[in-house]
């Protein structure tokens, strides 16, 4: 036990160090033009450290300097730097051998404006002490290698680029699609769930066919399904961590089937409404079509399948394909929050508990027991970043960032939401819907619980 506790320490130690090491880093933005015109400018993600330079805010302030190829060079000694200097150039070098400061201490000395070092592996913070930031007044900034290629490749070997660090936006409008989405999810979802509930209690109306009774059916979720669930959910998370490239084409198939199931039974009230196609299937004997269903419920359901396939062939499409995910997934959420009914208030309190202590495990405590460091749930959400297949799981509605920033190429390009961060208040919230309507309250525990 005393083992195992100096471990937990030292990894907690190593953390606090990271972090601490981490705070003076930001992400900043490379322009880069053709001296001999062409295409378009276009920004590429830089990792650099205020400490040694600050970079200006605003791109019409930032010099537009010739960017020299050096790449051959690691330059960690005189000897590297080319005879005449880097006089009002910014050198391209490889990482390794020696520190950022002498790299850039060398740089600096032969005339240049700025330092951008060559990184394969994963970008770190361009670190030094204190007396080296206070020696040098040139930037020096950390570019991956795949950016360096497409750099090359885009624009010729004749470039000059302008590095400077935008401030990030007061407010991120992408968060705000995703706050109106997801609450707009769990209070549609609650209020239908609720309405049903009223109709099947309170009213004996007619159903059109058997699909429709079995839609209208709920599953109320007990201690042991609440179990079950939960080691379900565990279980799965550690197989993706562990065979994600695997399983996660599994999940992608899964998903394309649940959200048309989900987005059907969205439509289907509206479709019913509609004053045409009533007819309905010649009697026959086949699996389903034997109960005859309406012409205009099967062009529906064609229709919600072939959205999910259109999704499922065009998923990385990242111009356009996060709309269609968004879309399903927004009607997965809604069929589950109908689906699935919460009975008692000690079944909403046991499911909540549960979830939570799962939730502080898998993204809180699972860094301490990884190789990585990293936290599995998170690993898994956001996709491992050693992963062959490049997949995203689809359980997330996703908006690209609508502000111009630094993040947008840096950190990740989209925002996330799981959908477990709607589907679990919302099953609150559908309850005290229902609860509402049993003890007449006017919906007062449904308005507040969505607030």
């Amino acid at each position: 036990m005393a083992v195992v506790a100096a471990a937990v320490l030292a990894r907690l130690a190593a953390a606090f160090l990271l972090l601490a090491a981490q705070v003076a880093c930001e992400y900043g933005m490379v322009h880069v033009i053709s001296e001999a015109g062409g295409p378009k400018g276009k920004d590429y993600c830089i990792l650099y450290n205020p400490q040694w330079a600050h970079l200006p805010h605003d791109l019409g302030k930032a010099s537009l300097l010739q960017l020299r190829n050096w790449t051959a060079s690691l330059l960690c000694s005189p000897a590297d730097l080319p005879a005449h200097g880097f006089s009002n150039q910014i050198p391209l070098v490889a990482r390794g051998n020696c520190t950022f400061y002498e790299k850039v201490r060398l740089a600096q000395g032969s005339g240049a404006r700025g330092l951008l070092v060559v990184s394969k592996e994963k970008l770190v913070p361009p670190g030094g002490n204190k007396t080296q930031y206070d020696e040098i007044g040139i930037p020096v900034a950390l570019l991956s290698y795949k950016d360096m290629l497409d750099i090359f490749r885009r624009f010729g070997r004749a470039v000059r680029v302008a590095l400077y660090a935008p401030n990030e936006p007061v407010l991120d409008y992408n968060m705000v699609v995703i706050f109106i989405m997801a609450v707009g999810t769990v209070a549609i979802g609650g209020h239908w769930a609720g309405s049903r509930d009223v109709k099947k209690r309170y009213m004996k109306h007619k159903r059109d066919d058997g699909l429709d009774k079995q839609e209208d059916e709920a599953v109320d979720v007990t201690p042991v399904m609440t179990c079950v669930f939960v080691v379900m959910c565990c279980s799965m998370l550690v197989l993706l961590y562990y065979f994600y490239d695997h399983l996660v084409y599994v999940v992608i198939g899964i998903f394309c089937l649940a959200s048309a199931t989900g987005l059907y039974s969205c439509l289907a009230p509206f479709v019913r409404r509609l004053p045409f196609c009533k007819c309905r299937v010649p009697d026959n004997s086949l699996p389903y079509f034997h109960k005859r269903p309406q012409a205009r419920m099967l062009l529906l359901a064609l229709f919600c399948v072939a959205v999910s396939v259109v999704w499922g062939i065009f998923r990385n499409e990242d111009q356009w394909a996060w709309i269609l995910q968004d879309a399903l997934g927004i009607a997965f959420c809604l069929y589950m929050l109908k689906t699935i009914r919460l009975p008692t208030f000690k079944a909403c309190t046991l499911l909540l508990l549960v979830l939570f202590l799962y939730d502080i495990f898998f993204v809180f405590i699972t860094p301490f027991l990884t190789k990585s460091g990293n936290s599995i749930m998170v690993e898994v959400a956001t996709g491992p970043s050693d992963s062959a297949t490049h997949e995203k799981l689809p359980m997330v509605l996703k908006v690209p960032r609508l502000n111009s920033s630094p993040l947008a190429l840096c950190d990740r390009p989209f925002s996330l939401l799981g959908f477990g961060d709607i589907l679990v208040p919302g099953l609150l919230v559908a309850y005290c819907h229902r609860f509402d309507i049993q003890v007449q309250s006017s919906r007062v525990y449904f308005v507040a619980c969505t607030i």
